[in-house]
């Protein structure tokens, strides 16, 4: 007792008036707590610092692109004019030397960059001289046309040999720091204590008669071709009396005896104008296409497919009239054609498929490209063996370093000291240099770094008109199997793809994630709830690969096998949910109030489960009637009209309308009038009155979809279209099933976030827990909806299993949910591991990944602003 007291007492003096109660915190817990602050602080800055350095390595990998190109060095000299006219300027792939070719066959090799000169080879044309030149873009084949109407194939190739440095020879002269030469051979010291041995061989064959005696070759284009038993050489010539000849050399080697027999055959091109002065002739490497430029602007196209029925397809022109045809040359896997004029002006032809085409074969030429002037006559002109970059000369000098696809010019540079008219330009195997040359023995050598001539804004944002395409499109396609394949990288349909993958899954996720969180809130018991919302949060847990894996695997084909029934499914389970709650209605309250908890969430099962299981029977009978019995050739416009999708599409439409309509009409006094009539009667008065509201919608959408139907609306090549098996309904069901626990269990803490008050006043008033849920609740709760609908968002702009593995990976650009899709993250787990370190498509990637780091992050920045606004609003209240 007498501690009792004592206790009392000291109770009794800390609560005295005047006395002030001592409710300062420990010093412990101030430590603590200021440990904790500073740590979370700490933590939160490393966080940003960590998403600032992601940002920052995306910048650093992806800014080269737009970096620009550079010249590295340069130089001019003069060597021995040679005693002939030149035809060309060869250089090797590592820029060592440079080789002068003559009309009398004499190689002049010189040291690239400082003009050292090698001694000269000889090709042994027996006293004649070339009077044309050609050369296969590739290998060092070379062939020569004659005064007498012969024709002789060759080879002028740099053989590279690397050795161990002490098996350089002796008594080498220096060039520079690098190279050393014999006069013959030049040896450049390479990494790894080695020597690369550089030389120039030669090949001359036999002259083959292709026009009559007498009669001088003027122009020749040939290709290479065939296997190493049975090499084939395919050639164009043009004579001096205008006529064009397409020639095919088959040469059969024994491989026993190593004996070679060849045999040539020749055709004259038809219809080739009387008088024309060809600028130029040029063959495809199939030998199954000969364009002939002509000087007055226009050029003729040959189909040689058939070499016993050759046959003029098309007449182009290519310049105005008061321009004349300078240059006419081919782009890597001559599809490209480039047309130089007299006046300066550079365009860029190529053929596409276009609808009327009036050609034989469906193909017409179409100005792909026109490129910056010059400012005096095109005269030259050089194409890289890699890419669609290219170099020009102009008359006065000025050589330009292009790309044609980005329609750019890269660099540009002035001749020095260039004195004869006749002059010649080489862009290197590597596209890193320039050689050029006149006649009088002056080179001009310039180095350079040009790593992605082909990445500008417009290439990587906006419609590009490629080869054979025809119109400009958004495109992405990294990979081919052909050399002469251009990268097509916009990322156009990789930002359409992520956007469309992200909107079908949202479509699919939003409804069943929001009305479960208002469900779960409003509708059940504390006891139920805590059973479901563990449950939708531990699906967030499911790895996004094994929901992709059962996507492609198993959900894929069962979709496309019952795609009728899953349509179907999709009505049935919305209306029987709807008619399962009417008619919850019509029971008593005393029944159904003792079953709102586990037997009420036990019959929404139930009904879905019912709806699937109708769709399943009932789906065969509905795609009979509505679609032929085939729905994929309904889609793909096989069989069937538009009026059943129609009447799908348009339904929903029918019955808010006619839903707001009769609210309009009927409104209070239906209402007043249901609230004097026994529970259970009010109930089935509104169970009828939404079966008339159904039939009525289903009447003015069958209408709707008649008088559409009538006037040509399809909806057949717009959202519906071709079937493919992994299609973007598919990703909707995969990753709306990722996305929809984030946005309920955000959305179900924004619902029961608001103010008891406000529901309690909203049921003291008179109202029904829905009114509640829907006039009171909801609205309050919008903001913090809105944002968990954001964050799912994020969630689907991000994902990359389930898309990588169920969405087709086709870059297409439509909306038809029946095709697949490419998004940016997808495409970059793809590719990356197969991309060049530092190559165009490696950065091109890493671009790709900021701009999916800006569209998540824009995302996310807009739903946290709206997730504060939801809290300072709710704090209000």
């Amino acid at each position: 007792m007498s501690e009792s007291r004592v206790s009392d007492e000291k109770n009794n003096e800390q609560n005295r008036p005047g006395r002030t109660r001592d409710l300062s915190a420990r010093q412990s817990v101030r430590i603590i707590d200021k440990i904790a602050t500073n740590v979370i602080t700490v933590g939160g800055l490393f966080v940003i610092l960590a998403v600032l350095g992601i940002m920052a390595f995306l910048v650093a990998v992806a800014l080269p692109l737009f970096a620009g190109e550079t010249i590295t060095g340069s130089g001019a000299f003069r060597v021995a004019a040679p005693r002939s006219d030149l035809l060309s300027v060869e250089v090797d792939d590592y820029n060592t030397i440079a080789v002068l070719v003559s009309k009398d066959g004499v190689l002049t090799p010189v040291h690239a960059s400082t003009g050292k000169p090698l001694t000269p080879l000889k090709l042994d044309f027996e006293g004649a001289e070339a009077s044309a030149f050609g050369r296969t873009l590739k290998g060092g084949n070379v062939a020569f046309g004659f005064p007498d109407g012969t024709v002789r194939f060759g080879k002028i190739a740099f053989r590279t040999q690397v050795l161990p440095a002490e098996r350089a020879p002796e008594g080498l002269t220096k060039i520079n720091e690098r190279d050393l030469t014999d006069g013959k051979v030049v040896f450049s010291k390479i990494p790894g204590d080695q020597v690369r041995k550089i030389w120039v061989e030669t090949e001359l064959k036999e002259p083959k008669e292709i026009a009559p005696v007498g009669t001088p070759i003027v122009k020749l284009d040939y290709k290479v071709g065939g296997t190493p038993e049975r090499p084939s050489i395919s050639f164009a010539t043009v004579d001096a009396k205008g006529v064009a000849r397409l020639s095919l050399t088959e040469t059969k080697v024994n491989l026993l005896t190593g004996q070679t027999t060849s045999s040539v055959e020749s055709v004259v091109l038809p219809d080739l104008p009387r008088q024309a002065r060809i600028v130029d002739i040029l063959l495809t490497e199939k030998a199954d296409k000969v364009y002939i430029g002509v000087e007055k602007g226009f050029l003729l196209r040959y189909d040689t497919r058939d070499f016993e029925a050759i046959s003029l397809v098309e007449k182009r022109d290519l310049l105005p009239m008061d321009e004349k045809l300078t240059v006419f040359k081919a782009l890597i896997g001559e599809e490209s054609i480039v047309v130089g004029g007299s006046k300066g002006s550079l365009s860029i032809f190529f053929q596409a498929r276009l609808p009327g085409a009036a050609t034989s074969d469906g193909l017409v030429l179409v100005r792909g490209h026109e490129l910056e002037r010059h400012a005096a006559s095109v005269s030259g002109f050089s194409t890289s063996q890699r890419s669609r970059m290219f170099t020009t000369m102009d008359s006065g000098g000025n050589i330009w370093l292009r790309h044609a696809t980005s329609e750019s010019t890269l660099l540009r540079f002035k001749m020095k000291d260039m004195i004869g008219p006749r002059r010649f330009i080489r862009l290197s195997p590597r596209d890193d240099a320039i050689v050029a040359t006149d006649e009088k023995g002056v080179v001009n050598f310039w180095k350079f770094e040009a790593e992605h001539p082909e990445t500008t804004f417009q290439t990587l944002f906006g419609k590009v008109w490629y080869e054979s395409y025809p119109k400009p499109e958004y495109t992405w396609q990294s990979s081919s199997g052909d050399d002469a394949f251009e990268e097509k990288i916009s990322l156009i349909p990789l930002i359409f793809g992520t956007i469309k993958g992200t909107v079908y899954s949202l479509i699919f996720a939003i409804p069943i994630a929001v009305l479960g969180a208002i469900f779960t809130s409003e509708f059940i018991g504390p006891a139920v709830r805590s059973v479901v919302k563990p449950a939708m949060e531990m699906m967030a847990s499911l790895p996004s690969v094994v929901l992709g894996f059962v996507a492609a695997l198993i959900l894929a084909p069962i979709v496309e096998t019952w795609i009728a029934a899953v349509l179907l499914s999709f009505m049935l389970i919305p209306l029987l949910l709807l008619l399962s709650a009417y008619l919850w209605q019509v029971m008593p309250p005393r029944v159904s109030l003792p079953l709102s908890g586990f037997p009420k969430l036990g019959l929404v099962f139930f009904v879905i489960i019912l709806g699937s299981l109708l769709g399943y029977f009932i789906g065969p009978g509905f795609e009979r009637l509505l679609f032929g019995g085939d729905f994929k050739a309904w889609a793909n416009g096989n069989i069937g009209i538009a009026t059943p999708m129609l009447f799908i599409i348009f339904y929903p439409v029918s019955f808010l309308l006619i839903a707001f309509a009769s609210e309009r009409v009927l409104g209070y006094g239906w209402r007043q009038k249901l609230r004097q009539m026994a529970h259970s009667r009010g109930a089935l008065y509104e169970l009828l009155r939404w079966s008339g509201t159904l039939v009525a919608a289903g009447v003015l959408s069958w209408v709707t979809a008649v008088v559409l139907t009538a006037l040509g609306l399809d909806a057949r090549g717009g959202v519906i279209d071709t079937y493919v098996q992994r299609n973007s309904l598919v990703v909707g069901f995969a990753m709306g099933f990722a996305v929809i626990p984030i946005i309920y269990t955000i959305a179900e803490d924004a619902l029961n976030s608001v103010p008891s008050h406000l529901k309690a006043a909203s049921l003291a008033c008179g109202a029904t827990p829905w009114q509640t849920a829907l006039w009171v609740i909801l609205p309050t709760a919008a903001s913090g909806i809105f944002a968990a609908v954001m964050i799912g968002m994020g969630r689907a702009v991000g994902e990359t299993m389930i898309v990588v593995m169920a969405a087709g990976n086709t870059p297409v650009l439509d909306w038809n949910i029946f095709s697949g899709l490419r998004a940016l993250s997808a495409n970059i787990a793809v590719e990356l591991p197969e991309a060049v370190k530092d190559g165009t498509l490696y950065r091109v990637l890493f671009l790709a990944a900021l701009v999916l780091f800006g569209m998540t992050f824009v995302v996310n920045t807009i739903a946290e602003v709206v997730r504060l606004r939801f809290r300072k609003r709710a704090s209000q209240l």
